[in-house]
């Protein structure tokens, strides 16, 4: 028996295939400029929806050389319950995502991403579910040279399941959850392994009959 390689024509068919697998689950981006000069999100009541596989990038407050440090904002953002939110303040159990502390970051602003996903493979990851609000304030760390507004958005992921569907959420649950127990249950986890699975059965030696 004789044995003989995959194509280099099959492997680009596959490539394309999965190009194509990809490409319907990665979402949209949803940008926002977090600094005290975004009217928007000083107005208290800014939303931003979005979908299951979506991207918030938030980008953080960028000076030129310059404008003096003791000019520049510092903050840190945090996940709040809806008290915090409405107020403005750390409620406990909230949770520290991101500092913006670099404001003369040598290549630009500072960018942070948070996916949204229904299920994460990181323990700090955050889980979200679909027709649930959750919310982010800013706070002044305590080495900033200036006293920053109260900025807020609203994040509200689209669209609340089926009856047959639904997600349990414990009651009062504002802020994302954690956890890796539900990832072999993902759809993008199973198509991975698929995706695998059929890249392994290819690259693998075809025998020939002689």
């Amino acid at each position: 028996m004789r044995w003989e390689s995959v194509s280099g024509t099959s492997l680009i068919r596959l490539l394309f295939l999965v190009l194509e697998e990809v490409g319907q689950v990665v979402g949209a981006r949803q940008t926002i400029h977090w600094n005290s000069t975004n009217p928007t999100l000083r107005r208290g009541d800014y939303a931003v929806q979005v979908n299951i596989n979506d991207y918030l990038d938030v980008f953080c407050p960028h000076y030129p050389d310059s404008v003096p440090e003791t000019q520049t904002e510092s903050f840190a953002l945090y996940l709040v319950s809806f008290e915090g939110y409405q107020g403005c303040f750390e409620t406990p159990g909230a949770v520290k995502r991101w500092e913006c502390n670099r404001p003369h970051a040598p290549f630009g602003p500072v960018r942070f991403s948070e996916k949204i996903q229904l299920y994460t493979p990181f323990s700090l990851g955050f889980e979200f579910r679909q027709g649930q609000d959750y919310y982010y304030i800013s706070l002044p760390l305590e080495d900033s040279p200036t006293a920053s507004p109260c900025l807020r958005l609203r994040l509200s992921v689209c669209c609340e399941t089926t009856a047959g569907s639904q997600v349990e959420v414990p009651a009062g649950t504002t802020a994302p959850q954690s956890g890796v127990s539900s990832l072999l249950q993902s759809p993008e986890t199973l198509l991975a392994l698929s995706l695998l699975s059929a890249c392994v059965s290819l690259l693998l030696p075809l025998p020939l009959r002689d």
